[in-house]
């Protein structure tokens, strides 16, 4: 991905690409009406052209002193115009050029904010457009290819230039790492089964530098993990734990940065089975630990300051002869015990087990992400994550980071009460709470394995796969919570 800065003019590029906001006039960018020969300012005078949110209006230019071909008008609407309007527009152009073959595509930096700030996001929501979905597809012909793209600030000063590159660079990174979780999170359940997650995931972080390590079910079985063991129990695939290390040199001893991502490679709900409506979707249970082991590899290549450690416990969800049954007691590595109300709430038992043992390992600060509850979806719908925590300035910490690397998230509460609902009477704890505040109670049951250390869950099971495509985000996976995890081992705490 390259970078540019001067006159319109000179960029050279199959199509030029600039945001435009609706209330500006054909003037707003000096020179791209003349070189459209008055285009553009046709189609704003007749309301050709709106610049609604995500509307494209092309128009070949006529200006033959000029060296890009055409220019493609992607409307901006009238609100906020900051990175996160501006990534959604870069990916949405970029999905646009893609279909249409461009093979050298230019995006025009404008917006509101840092001009820094604001080439990340275009480089990450460009890099975001190059995923496809349709791996297996045999009869469609392939995808286009992907284009050149360049990111192009207009009147940058050699200093913010090269604040620009290393802006771009980073983006690159982060929107590549997003795609390889959208990736990992769009395999089939027969295809990514623990094994091959284990080993596919560890090998996208070591090659950018992290220190990995995959415990088997004997390694499991002796540091006592009953959660995770339990939950395996039912599928004739073998559970594995995943152990990423980064620690770079000169970082202090403390903070650690500890990440769990629930690694659930297909649930059936076990013994409590799922209805068989898109039961297909439970492919995707493993995106949070998708997400870890991608932000640990983003994490190393953007040499992050501090040391970050990355759990992600994997199994199947599976209702076989040895299944784990309603009612069953297993005991956690941690010592607490857990009656078994429902077994499709099995992504808090192995996050219990994996939450301990990045305490084991020295982690100071949690982050887990997980696609754990159908009631954070009732409650926040498709667009935005939950996330619950203590104390409430780590919280809010983290909803900040997410809110600027583009991961809407909300914060919902956990008051003590609310651990009521999970008191069991044979046991320490039970596994659900029933139906009122599900997603809740499913946060003060992981509260319960983090020893107290500041901690933040991220339940992602509304935004981690999208049903309905929007113009920057086609139906699949999102990969959600990459960007947050990774911005967040660059954060003073």
């Amino acid at each position: 991905m390259a970078c540019a800065s001067g006159l319109l003019s000179a960029i050279d590029a199959d199509l030029l690409i600039v945001p435009w906001f609706q209330d500006e006039a054909a003037t707003a960018l000096p020179g791209l009406d003349a070189g459209t020969g008055g285009e553009l300012g046709r189609a704003l005078a007749s309301k050709e052209f709106q610049a609604k949110p995500y509307d494209l209006f092309f128009a070949p230019i006529a200006d033959s002193s000029w060296r890009a071909r055409r220019v493609a008008v992607i409307g901006g609407g009238a609100g906020e115009r900051g990175t996160d309007l501006v990534r959604k527009l870069a990916t949405a152009a970029g999905l646009a050029a893609r279909q249409r073959h461009v093979a050298r595509a230019a995006f025009v930096v404008r917006g509101q904010g840092d001009a820094v700030n604001l080439a990340q996001a275009v480089a990450e929501g460009l890099t975001l457009a190059e995923f496809y979905g349709g791996s297996y597809k045999t009869d469609d012909p392939p995808p286009a290819a992907v284009p050149a793209w360049t990111v192009v600030v207009l009147g940058a000063s050699e200093g913010v230039k090269t604040a620009v590159d290393a802006a771009v660079a980073r983006g690159r990174i982060l929107g590549e790492c997003s795609n390889l979780a959208r990736e990992l999170s769009n395999e089939p359940g027969n295809t990514l089964t623990p094994r091959e997650f284990a080993r596919r995931a560890t090998a996208l972080a070591a090659e950018a530098g992290v220190k990995t390590e995959i415990l088997d079910e004997t390694a499991i079985e002796k540091l006592g993990m009953g959660l995770l063991l339990g939950v395996a129990r039912g599928s004739a695939e073998p559970p594995r734990l995943m152990v990423f290390r980064y620690d770079p040199p000169g970082a202090p001893e403390t903070p650690v940065l500890g990440l769990v991502g629930k690694g659930i490679t297909f649930d059936t709900g076990g013994i409590s089975i799922k209805p068989a409506e898109k039961m297909e979707q439970m492919k995707d249970d493993m995106a949070g630990g998708a997400a870890v082991a991608c932000a640990m590899r983003a994490i190393a290549l953007l040499k992050a300051p501090m040391r970050v450690i990355g759990i992600v416990p994997t199994t199947e969800n599976m209702p076989g002869g040895k299944a784990i049954k309603p009612g069953d007691v297993l005991t956690s590595a941690s010592g607490k015990t857990v009656e078994v109300i429902n077994t499709d709430a099995e992504g808090r038992l192995v996050l219990g087990d994996g939450l301990w043992y990045a305490r084991q390992l020295g982690a100071t600060h949690l982050v887990d992400v997980a696609t754990l509850t159908g009631a954070v979806v009732v409650a926040l719908g498709k667009i935005t994550s939950g996330i619950f925590g203590t104390p409430n300035e780590w919280v809010e910490r983290v909803r900040a980071v997410a809110d600027r690397a583009g991961d809407r998230v909300w914060p919902l509460p956990l008051f003590d009460e609310y651990k009521d609902q999970i008191r069991s009477d044979i046991a320490d704890l039970m596994n659900t709470g029933g139906r009122a505040a599900g997603s809740i109670t499913a946060a003060m049951f992981l509260k319960e394995f983090t020893g107290g250390l500041p901690w933040v869950h991220m339940d992602i099971a509304g935004t981690a796969w999208v049903d309905e495509p929007k113009p920057y985000l086609p139906k699949g996976p999102s990969g959600v919570a990459v960007r947050t995890l990774a911005a967040l081992a660059f954060e003073k705490f």
